[in-house]
């Protein structure tokens, strides 16, 4: 009996020092989980859709619509066509070494020959005609439309749903939220340079050109009442409010100086 319980100890001893020294097993890690996320980042090249302007790809890609324009040689009415190639970024000029001068020489001048030279005052009154036209225009003191103040009003009646976060790809702008069907309203007066739903997330579309440094944008409509090339005046109906993804009636409203989002809350009037 003895003998017995010492072989059950013994039994249960081994067993014990075996599960001790069992291997332990690594976590297991999903090799698809990615660990470092990516950013997209502004293609160099675009190929121009049926529908775009060039407003419509310059707010698509947070550039301002001249460059775009200047890189690529296009000048105003600023016309593309379905199909273009556009260029996205300033192109790099190849540096050209500038060519050696052949050397000349010097032949001693005969004392008896007279080296015909156009008087020197000519001259001197050709160069101070030209600085005076110049400064002349400069100082016209008129008023250019880039140099007038912009006074802008509220798109519409509702609350502020959103603001805007500088440097948050998705808060370029405000999110008013209203009734569905509500007027929507120039912010300022200005040139409509793009109306329809070509881009992505916005629905469909408005972009004002106010002058050559800021465009607005009113996004979320449930239809628009103006077209491209229209002018319109400050107040005047564009659109009617639309509803964003969630189904919410809401109108999302951006400002743009030089192609970069602005909060819009530093220049609308504080809100009623």
């Amino acid at each position: 009996m003895k003998a017995l319980n010492v072989c059950l100890l013994l039994l249960l001893f081994s067993q014990w020092l075996i599960g001790c020294t069992a291997p332990v097993r690594a976590p297991v890690v999903s090799r698809d989980t990615p660990t470092v996320r990516h950013t997209a980042s502004r293609p160099t090249t675009y190929r121009v859709q049926s529908g775009d302007t060039l407003y419509s790809i310059a707010w698509r890609f947070g550039i301002n619509y001249s460059s775009i324009a200047r890189w690529n040689g296009i000048r105003y009415p600023y016309t593309i066509y379905p199909g273009q190639r556009l260029t996205l970024a300033p192109v790099k000029k190849a540096y050209k070494r500038p060519a050696t001068s052949p050397s000349i020489t010097k032949t001693p001048k005969s004392q008896g020959a007279v080296s015909p030279s156009k008087p020197v005052v000519s001259d001197k009154r050709v160069s101070q005609g030209r600085s005076k036209s110049v400064t002349s225009s400069a100082s016209s003191g008129k008023k250019t439309p880039e140099s007038l103040k912009l006074q802008w009003l509220w798109p519409t009646q509702g609350t502020l749903a959103e603001r805007f976060v500088k440097g948050d790809p998705v808060r370029k702008g405000v999110k008013i939220k209203g009734r569905y069907g509500a007027t929507v309203k120039a912010a300022e007066s200005g040139k409509v340079v793009y109306a329809g739903n070509g881009l992505i997330g916005y629905g469909r579309l408005v972009i004002i050109k106010h002058n050559k440094n800021y465009l607005s944008a009113y996004g979320y409509n449930r239809k628009i009442h103006v077209k491209e090339g229209d002018t319109v005046k400050k107040g005047v109906r564009i659109a009617e409010m639309g509803s964003d993804g969630n189904g919410k009636p809401m109108l999302h409203f951006e400002i743009r100086r030089n192609g970069a989002p602005i909060d819009p809350l530093k220049l609308l009037p504080r809100h009623p």
